[in-house]
């Protein structure tokens, strides 16, 4: 295993997708994903290629903007329900279970109850817990084990869920914005899109992966985005002053639009830094398709390459004082390019990075609103295992706004 440590090194890496290097996933990833190849030959990252193509669409910023009426509304609900009345709350924990039910919501057009949302939020956490286990041999009682039984479970509810879908395309009872529903899309596009999307268990495996790559980072990332205000109230004090200006410019009732999400600018560069600091995923993976050299070095087909975003995030060459927290570091042009890599970069930046931006900045914006905070843990660390996650689910005391003891 090579490891790539500089932005000239990601930028060789992320600039040859499929010249030098092709996407590397673990063979524990295929397990619990996938099969490794089905009937004609698919490996797990051709699913995911011709997958990037289908989902394209619905996540680029014209198709988003007609989300955030409903991400404000699930936020809401979501606060209302699990954050109000609260004393005391356990923050990651609860945004797994946001998170998922956003994911379900988006891009199946499906309501989960809360407690089949607890049991999904179980069967995600679990699968995280094995895609990197120290021992990755599938035997019972394993970390790999119980990710790979959870995720089969979790596919066979998202299979009842596109069974009755395409019944309810039959009989004309679908919803009636398909455009807006991927479920619906891929169902009606079946035929279009070759064998690979011809049964409902591998549909379900793609909007599964999809809901997990939705849940995963956006839960933990605004968890850690949660401990770092709350160790840094001045910047608290910002973000709030920038959200309480954009609450505030609103009518009684008027929902978020597209333009106020464009005013949270340094509410997003508080987030860029966090991501910087504690990244969500802190490496990626690719595969050697062919001999090259890369200063003075030979690099032989077949060896796995990890870029490493500690490895440049951290560097005092790309970011002075690498361990202050300074979200100026992402005012104007920003830092170096291919220095800051939490979505990866060149044709494998990953796709739902404004999905990502677009549902952290709305729940960033209804909880600096509503609620103050602090850590009933103050020296709670921020760990990767492997997403980069508060270590103890970040337990803080909620002080709603109006009883604040600030």
């Amino acid at each position: 295993m090579l490891i790539f440590c500089s932005a000239e090194g990601n930028k060789l890496v992320f600039s040859n997708e499929n010249k030098l290097v092709k996407s590397w996933f673990p063979k524990t990833m295929e397990k619990i994903f996938a099969t490794t190849h089905d009937n004609n030959g698919f490996a797990i990252r051709d699913h995911i290629k011709v997958f990037r193509k289908v989902i394209s669409q619905f996540l680029k910023p014209d198709s988003l903007q007609k989300y955030i009426h409903i991400i404000n509304d699930e936020t809401q609900k979501h606060l209302k329900t699990y954050w109000h009345g609260k004393d005391q709350v356990t923050v990651h924990p609860l945004l797994v279970n946001y998170t998922i039910g956003l994911g379900f919501r988006l891009f199946l057009n499906m309501e989960v109850e809360p407690k089949e949302k607890a049991t999904l939020g179980r069967n995600f956490l679990r699968v995280s817990a094995g895609l990197y286990p120290l021992h990755p041999f599938n035997l019972p009682g394993t970390k790999l084990n119980v990710a790979i039984k959870s995720a089969r479970q979790i596919t066979k509810l998202v299979e009842k869920m596109i069974k009755q879908r395409r019944k309810d395309l039959l009989e004309n009872k679908a919803p009636t914005e398909p455009a807006h529903d991927l479920l619906s899309h891929l169902l009606m596009e079946t035929n279009t899109q070759g064998t690979i999307f011809e049964n409902d268990y591998d549909i379900a495996k793609k909007l599964y992966g999809l809901v997990n790559a939705g849940y995963e980072n956006p839960s933990a990332l605004v968890s850690s985005i949660m401990a770092y205000l709350a160790d840094l109230p001045q910047v608290c004090d910002r973000v709030r002053q920038e959200q309480m200006e954009i609450a505030n410019s609103k009518a009684p009732g008027e929902p978020l639009n597209w333009g106020d999400i464009q005013k949270m600018k340094y509410s997003w560069n508080v987030a860029c830094e966090v991501m910087r600091l504690a990244p969500p995923i802190p490496g990626d993976f690719r595969e050697v398709l062919t001999d090259f050299v890369y200063e003075g070095f030979l690099i032989p087909k077949g060896f796995k390459i990890q870029l490493n975003a500690f490895a440049t995030h951290k560097n005092p060459k790309y970011f002075p004082d690498p361990e202050k927290f300074d979200p100026s570091r992402f005012e104007g042009q920003g830092p170096v390019p291919y220095s800051y890599i939490p979505f990866g970069g060149g044709p494998r930046m990953c796709p739902g990075i404004e999905y990502a931006r677009l549902s952290i900045l709305v729940f960033m914006h209804q909880i600096v609103k509503t609620f103050k905070w602090e850590k009933i843990i103050p020296d709670e660390k921020i760990t990767a295992n492997p997403i980069s996650a508060p270590s103890k689910g970040l337990p803080i005391r909620l002080y709603p706004i109006n009883q604040s003891h600030y």
